[in-house]
């Protein structure tokens, strides 16, 4: 017999404000459920740490979001999706509850964006390592070639809100040179980072027409919907009742300040300890 725990918020994970991204493309999707989202904002950056460092972080704040009544969590961030999310589905994930990472919803449909299936990624160094863009990828669809580029300095860009400073502009233009190098027949960008889509109109000032740029929270939303729906059993255990909780694990003032640029609303959030 299954464990089945009382309704609870679907949690929502990140290291940062990234995550926020997402969030609010499922929340627009989704309104009716609740909602806890933590930010590991004391800890950011994870996308330059180690395997075991982001897998420790992460399992952290995934069972503190178990605590506070998740059933359902969420990892709306790449670096954890690549360094963590089998691992703590394979060894940490009590029974009855779930854990979702971003990149096999977006590894599923990233075919029917491309004609030539020449695909390029721009994601952290971390998840660029992990290769897992590119295993599951061609898990879905082996005849299509992954070209991958990290972007080390587009994170503290956008979470110093310098989205269309000197700087930006010369790392965005750059980096998306190398990437488009690597083939000429690329016709597809997926921006592997929640928090890339921030400096959407610098990536497509500087991207050539004709090139698709696919950002992740509309296609999460979308397959969290899909889940839910194959997924009576996870759907009947999220509470109802349209409610929202910001944590972060850092200074809650600096958190709500920033994060209104992610959530497009203000926020009101609390400190956390995990």
């Amino acid at each position: 017999m299954s464990t089945t725990y009382p309704a609870g918020p679907i949690g929502i994970f990140d290291s940062g404000y990234g995550g926020l991204t997402v969030f609010k493309e499922i929340y627009k999707q989704l309104p009716q459920y609740d909602y806890i989202y933590i930010g590991d904002n004391a800890r950011v950056p994870y996308g330059t740490r180690s395997f075991e460092t982001v897998y420790e972080f992460t399992k952290q704040c995934v069972f503190k979001l178990f605590d506070l009544g998740c059933n359902l969590v969420i990892l709306a961030c790449n670096t954890a999706s690549a360094k963590a999310l089998r691992s703590i589905q394979q060894h940490d994930q009590p029974e009855g509850k779930k854990v979702l990472g971003v990149i096999r919803p977006t590894a599923e449909v990233v075919d029917k964006f491309s004609k030539t299936n020449k695909v390029g990624i721009l994601a952290t160094p971390g998840t660029v390592n992990s290769e897992s863009y590119v295993i599951e990828i061609n898990k879905f669809h082996p005849q299509m070639e992954v070209f991958q580029h990290a972007c080390p300095f587009w994170v503290p860009l956008v979470e110093n809100n310098e989205l269309s400073s000197e700087g930006a502009n010369f790392f965005v233009e750059q980096d998306i040179k190398e990437l488009l190098a690597k083939s000429p027949d690329m016709d597809t960008i997926l921006l592997a980072c929640t928090h890339y889509p921030l400096l959407l109109p610098l990536i497509e000032k500087y991207t050539p027409k004709g090139i698709n740029i696919i950002s992740q929270g509309e296609i999460v939303a979308a397959s969290l919907i899909d889940y839910l729906k194959r997924h009576p059993e996870v759907e009947s255990q999220c509470s109802q009742t349209g409610s929202l909780q910001f944590f972060t694990t850092d200074d809650p003032l600096d958190f709500n300040n920033k994060a209104e640029i992610f959530f497009d609303r203000k926020i009101a959030s609390n400190f956390i300890k995990v």
